[in-house]
């Protein structure tokens, strides 16, 4: 597939943009994927460019995390495993299958969230008490949310961190930190199977991950420096945007 040069220019913006979005609350999806689709890409070749392209921007802003001590990797390292099998999974079946019906569903759980979190202001303030389990939340969590980011993938980041606050106990910034660990597994995987499947654009998708990698140094030192304050109104902001994008594409698909 032959893109102009001007494509790439967009291409790269828009993974600059989805970048800095994703690294402080997730959701740059919205951005990364719509932009390849606007170019033309077919729709397995889009899903496998942009998780090339979200790969870099989740390393880049976990490993910023990990510098500046945000990332317990000792507790998180059963969730990568677990993750890295559901996203394996996942991604398998979505080249299988027609997972667009998922977008059904998907608005209402993501507005539950979105509900929960603006009745509970206290949530992700500071670190509390767990409510499952470490391992049980780990291999739950890890193999569910890795299954789904591997089959459809809109949300995920925020299915992560309002799993990792509410059930866990932690803090936003811890919980944004480790998210970045689960979405960089995740993406690893899928990445790996559309590439043995032939779909990915290595080009553009290069182009998109050297914005993915700036956008996500800027977007993860805001939240190192700015903390829990600065996350909540930005995570209630990318998953209301995030259910409007969705109920939009179910309301516009052919009946």
């Amino acid at each position: 597939m032959e893109l102009e040069a001007w494509v790439y220019l967009l291409l790269f913006l828009a993974a600059l943009v989805a970048g800095l979005v994703d690294a402080i609350a997730g959701g740059g999806g919205l951005i990364a994927l719509p932009a390849l689709l606007t170019a033309g890409f077919p729709v397995p070749l889009a899903l496998g460019t942009n998780k090339l392209q979200a790969f870099f921007g989740s390393a880049a802003a976990a490993a910023h995390y990990a510098k500046n001590g945000v990332i317990d990797w000792r507790s998180c390292r059963q969730g990568v495993v677990w993750t890295l099998i559901g996203a394996l999974i996942g991604a398998w079946t979505v080249q299988r299958i027609d997972a667009s019906r998922l977008g059904v569903m998907i608005p209402w759980l993501l507005a539950a969230i979105l509900v929960y979190t603006i009745f509970k202001p206290e949530l992700g303030r500071e670190k509390r008490r767990p409510r499952l389990a470490p391992n049980l939340f780990w291999g739950v969590a890890g193999l569910g949310l890795g299954f789904y980011d591997g089959v459809f993938g809109p949300g995920t980041g925020s299915f992560w961190t309002i799993a990792l606050v509410g059930l866990l106990g932690q803090d936003f910034l811890a919980a944004t930190g480790q998210t970045k660990v689960m979405n960089a597994a995740s993406n690893l995987t899928a990445v790996l199977v559309f590439a043995a499947g032939g779909q990915i654009h290595w080009l553009a998708g290069g182009v998109m991950a050297v914005g993915q990698l700036l956008g996500a140094r800027v977007g993860a030192g805001w939240v190192v420096k700015k903390g829990t304050r600065f996350i909540r109104p930005v995570f209630l902001t990318i998953v209301t945007l995030t259910i409007g994008r969705l109920a939009y594409i179910e309301l516009m698909r052919p009946r």
